[in-house]
Parts: C-alpha cells; structure tokens; sequence
C-alpha cells in the first residue's frame, strides 16, 4: 500500500496534532502517525490531563474533609471511592481521545496507527499488526515526545516501582509512597496522594523544590507542602531502590553525608523524562542528536536533514505540552514559507499543586548571574482581600524588572488560580510593558489577581495601595 503527502508528522501528541491541524489549515495534504490505539500522546493519556483529573479530585476531597469546616460547613462523614475517581480520570482522557479524533477528521488529517520509522528522508514506514505501510512525502515532522527517565540499577515495574504512568493507575491508594525527584511531576503525584491519606516523603537531589522554576517558588511550595504533612529532604542522594516485595526500600544519603533507609508501600520514580527516539531510523539518515539522546535542531527547527523537522520534548528545551503546541504551529507555517517566531523565554511553566505555582521571564537567579540591574516588588496574598475571604493566604507573587526603563523580565507566583494569573504576565512580557504600566491599568476588586497589580506598583516604587 503506498500513499503520497505534502507532510507527515510522527507522533500525535500537543506537537503533533497541532502540527498537522495547522499544516492542513494551510492547505496541506497530511497524514499523522501514532503507535499506540489512542491519539494525544502522553499529555492526553498519562501526563497533563489524567494528573490534573486526579488533582482535582483529590482537592475536592480533601477540602470536603479538611476545609469547608473552616467556612461554617458541615459536611458530616467524608467517605473515598478511589476506584471511582480513576474511573473519571479515564472518562476525561477518553473523551480528550475522541475529541482529537474528530479534529482529524475535521481537517481532513489521515490517521495511521502503527509504529513510523524513517525509511528515506521522503519516505516513512508504517509498522502495525497487520504489516507495513509506505507513505511518500515533501516534508517530516518528528514529534516522538518523551518518556520517563529511570535511576541506574533501578527497574521500573509499575506495581511497586513506578513511573509517573503507573502512579496515575493505582488501583488503591498506599499506605506510604516515597517520591524520588521534587519536580514538577513529583510533586504533583505527592500531592494527589497525600490528600488521600498516604504518607508521602519526598527526596530531591537538588536544594530546593522545583528547582527549574525561581527558587523562592520552591521554598514556599516547600513550606506549604511541609503544612499538609509532606515529609521532605533537599539535597538528598539516592543511591539504590530494591522492592522486597512488601515494601520497597531507598537508600539515600543527606547533605551530611548520612547514609538512611526508607521504606514505602511505593516508590514513584520522578527524575525527569528522556527523548523518545527508539526504532525511529534516526541514525539510517545520519540525523545528529545531543549527548543526552535529544535531537538536534536548527532556529527553523530543522533536523540534519532539511526536510525532516522536530518539535516539543524529543528536542529538548522547555518539556511542556503549550512549548510543543508552539514548535508544532512554528513548523507548519516554516514549511509554508512564513516567517512565524517563538520567544522561548516568554513560555510560562506551571506547578498544578495547591496552591499553583506559575512562572514566566527570567528567574532572580539567572538575573543576578547576567548581572542585570533588576529591581523587585513582591506582595503576599495574606495580605490581599480576596485571599482572606477565601481563605487562600499562602504563597506571593514576585515581579522582577529591570532599572532602567521598568521592563518586566520574570513574574513568579505561587497562590491560589496563579496557572490562570500568569497569563496576563506573559502579555505584559511578549509585548516589553512597563511594571508601572501594568500597575496603573484598571483591575478589578476584590480579585486574586489584584495581587499582581500590588507586585508591579511595588517593583515600581509606587509602594502598595489596596490589600
């Protein structure tokens, strides 16, 4: 069987699908490639969207149980239906599955399952159960994604030892989990599970939480997990996991050098994730990768081979879905011959814990080691009004700008709905606003996102004026 196209994208996640809806947007005959029976990749099936279901629900539980007393609400005996809550989980990811299945459709986008691999730089295979298939091609986008990243000497079974996939399919919840690696998916699933009742410790290499994002983000997500009964170790090495079966234990030394002995129900690996690149055809076309395995890209996006390009988590970067959403549109209107752009650095970053931590722009740490003038305001939310009446006084938002002409260069929050905030600092960011600009538009009272408008005023000098 053989089939001719403009441009075939391998992979259907964010990048992906994106990719090829914009491409046949633009008038492009396209066929998309996924391996596995359902579209989406790992956001739609076991990454963004399974996890914020579980977030969700668990937050809903917990705050039946823990917070709406405070409100002057009884809501007498609490009870869990695990299983019913991972059934919603599946019902969500499935209908995400079917409503990109309809995109396809929708734009006229050829669906091929099976696994692709590069047989030329204009031709790809696909491989199924039911043999192979050619598909003849201008262009290639590859938007393969990534996968969990593991501990040497450590096995990731999924019963007892798991990857971000299997904790999002526990079939009950721990007694106790510890969590190795205090990212954003570590914390994440930390979080899920301690709301509903596991013990959760969580071990991070680094000296902070989240340590990607702003580091007073991580100390204040650190203070409020620490609240909500999440044991914590910074700058904790692992050295070892072995599962005896009823428990399974992690061997880890601290910051002094002590050697410990942790045992948990389960263990969730959160180290990181790693480029999926395996039975591609990478190396039969001498396409050049990085010496982590991430492939090699161009300002075009452009593998070594011009025609062949690569976006979102296989290329390394910011490992976000919107990050690929972005690479996915950018290639499709290259291939086009526009001229489209993607500033990196304005590509927020969310932390879907409660309170949200959200970040855009320059960190204060990478600030103060380009040693750029920069000033900063920050205000809390204990002291804004909607927080108080909401009572969602954790966290702050920080505004660094720089001293010069008071161009916002980073905005970090961590509080109540700040995955939501953030998006009005990108704006001010994409289009170089002022601090004090930003303060002196109207915003609405009583708000969370007050509390931005005090952070610009205080990065201004204006000082603060309402709380």
């Amino acid at each position: 069987m053989r089939n001719e196209y403009d441009i075939v994208v391998i992979g259907s996640g964010p990048g992906g699908y994106v990719a090829a809806i914009r491409a046949s947007q633009l008038g492009y005959k396209v066929a998309i490639i996924e391996k596995y029976p359902f579209l989406g990749g790992t956001c739609t099936n076991v990454g963004c969207i399974p996890s914020k279901a579980l977030l969700d629900s668990s937050e809903h539980f917990y705050n039946a149980r823990e917070v709406l007393n405070h409100h002057g609400v009884d809501p007498g005996k609490i009870q869990l239906n695990f299983q019913k809550m991972i059934a919603r989980k599946d019902k969500v990811v499935k209908t995400n599955n079917e409503g990109l299945a309809f995109l396809m459709k929708k734009n006229k986008i050829d669906v091929y399952q099976g696994v692709g691999v590069l047989a030329s730089d204009k031709m790809v295979e696909v491989r199924n159960a039911t043999g192979k298939i050619i598909l003849i091609t201008n262009y290639i986008i590859l938007a393969t994604g990534s996968k969990p990243a593991s501990l040497p000497g450590t096995d990731i079974d999924e019963q007892n030892i798991l990857s971000s996939t299997g904790a999002l399919s526990l079939k009950n919840i721990p007694e106790s989990l510890t969590v190795i690696g205090g990212g954003i998916i570590g914390v994440e699933m930390a979080s899920v599970y301690s709301r509903l009742g596991s013990k959760v410790r969580i071990l991070e290499y680094s000296d902070a939480l989240i340590p990607g994002m702003d580091r007073s983000l991580g100390k204040g997500l650190a203070v409020v997990l620490k609240k909500k009964g999440i044991n914590i170790h910074l700058d904790a090495r692992v050295s070892g996991v072995s599962d005896a079966g009823q428990e399974v234990t992690v061997t880890w030394a601290d910051r002094q050098g002590r050697i410990h002995e942790t045992g948990a129900e389960k263990v969730l690996v959160a180290v990181g994730r790693k480029p999926y690149t395996q039975g591609l055809g990478l190396e039969k076309l001498k396409i050049v990768t990085d010496e982590r395995g991430f492939i090699t890209v161009n300002k075009r996006l452009q593998t070594s081979v011009p025609n062949i390009f690569a976006i979102g988590d296989v290329i390394g970067g910011q490992m976000l879905a919107h990050k690929a959403e972005e690479e996915g549109i950018f290639v499709a209107e290259v291939i086009d011959g526009q001229k489209p752009h993607i500033n990196y650095r304005n590509i927020p970053g969310v932390v879907y814990t409660w309170p949200e931590v959200a970040s855009v722009g320059f960190t204060e740490e990478e600030i103060k080691k380009k040693e750029i003038p920069y000033r900063k305001g920050k205000f809390p939310f204990s002291a804004l009004g909607r927080a108080r009446a909401a009572a969602e006084e954790d966290g702050f938002v920080k505004v660094l700008a720089d001293t010069v002409h008071g161009e916002v260069l980073g905005v970090h929050i961590l509080g109540a709905r700040a995955a939501d905030l953030i998006a009005q600092a990108v704006v001010a960011m994409e289009y170089e606003v002022r601090d004090i600009d930003m303060a002196t538009i109207s915003w609405a009272h009583p708000t969370f996102s007050e509390a931005l408008k005090e952070a610009y005023l205080a990065s201004s000098g204006r000082g603060n004026i309402n709380i």
